[in-house]
């Protein structure tokens, strides 16, 4: 991983931080390197950086917007990763500039991260049309890296046109990366018990387009059976806001089949909700959230730092832990610490 500390200092030479100015120019042309050091300092939790990336992304924001964002979920061996290879490389060949950010889960014990996803899409890694950015969740919401938005937002104005962001797995919490992408897939299993066992009904209600992964013979009974119980339950769900009816297909990413009919299902969704007006009045409602959820976060970060917060909690939150004080009842009298 690039290094972004101004002051570290290797064998050879110390690394420099670039200025936003020639990481925008960098950006633009499509520099891997230039790329890689702004995702990072996204990335940084550090006060400085954090400062630089907001500066770096109000100057890349012309150049946002143009692209497809594409939520890519699934239970847990549904082949996610070997889907977005296959369908990565059907993209490249219909001439796209794809970028995949792939969200590896956060150890809750070391914090630690695998981020072995350029491993698991070999031939897409090699590719120098494709980009790949593996990046830790960090406990966040739906296995969705912190900074994903703002990763998004680099990609596109790099030129890439399709942005493919992996999510960790199924849960309640993958609104979280459905509030930030234009179209969200979800993949599925045949043959693997109760067909609806697992799968959360809001889940479901998100999905505009529910794959069935893993049927390398479509004549099998399995596979059939299971698009049926799909259908089914997603006719008893309300209509979308946005007009779109989901769509159940089958595909084998080992195989290579039902990839091309995937990206037209895509390519449908695009046309009808831009003639419709939907596309942009979506994207406009998710950058009202994403202002909203970046308040709370960052006057919590505030609080946070601030010295009457931490005598108070580090007082309150020993009160907890021996039983003495209810939770609720507790983080109101923080809050009223904080505020007096």
């Amino acid at each position: 991983m690039d290094s972004i500390n101004p002051n570290f200092k290797g064998r050879a030479k110390t690394f420099r931080l670039p200025s936003t100015e020639e990481l925008e120019k960098g950006i633009l042309a499509r520099d891997r390197g230039s790329i890689s050091r702004a995702l990072t300092l996204c990335e940084s939790k550090l006060p400085a950086h954090r400062a630089l990336a907001e500066e770096l992304l109000q100057r890349l924001m012309p150049h946002t917007g143009k692209s497809i964002r594409i939520g890519i979920t699934g239970v847990p061996g549904v082949g996610k990763s070997t889907f977005i290879e296959a369908f990565g490389k059907h993209l490249l060949e219909a001439g796209k500039k794809l970028a995949v950010l792939a969200v590896d889960p956060s150890s809750g014990r070391s914090k630690g991260s695998i981020l072995g996803d350029k491993t698991r899409m070999h031939e897409l890694s090699q590719d120098a049309r494709a980009f790949i950015r593996p990046s830790p969740s960090g406990g966040s919401l739906g296995g969705v890296a912190r900074r994903t938005r703002e990763s998004i937002l680099i990609c596109e104005a790099a030129g890439y046109d399709v942005i493919l962001v992996e999510t960790v797995g199924v849960g309640q919490s993958e609104t979280a990366v459905r509030n930030m992408v234009d179209f969200f897939m979800l993949l599925m299993l045949a043959g693997a018990g109760d067909e609806l066992q697992g799968i959360k009904r809001g889940i479901m209600e998100m999905a505009d387009l529910l794959l069935i992964n893993k049927a390398d013979d479509p004549k099998d009974a399995r596979v059939k059976m299971a698009m049926g119980e799909y259908k089914r339950a997603l006719h008893l769900f309300p209509p979308n806001p946005n007009e779109w009816i989901p769509k159940v297909q089958s595909c084998s990413a080992l195989q290579k089949t039902g990839i091309a009919e995937a990206w037209s299902v895509i390519k449908e969704f695009e046309n009808q909700q831009k003639l419709k007006g939907h596309f942009s009045a979506e994207r406009q409602r998710q950058a009202l959230d994403w202002f909203e959820e970046s308040i709370g976060e960052m006057v919590l970060e505030k609080v946070r730092s601030q010295q009457n917060y931490q005598d108070a909690y580090n007082e309150i939150r020993v009160a907890v832990q021996k039983g003495e004080l209810e939770a609720g009842l507790a983080a109101h009298k923080l809050v009223e610490k904080i505020f007096e």
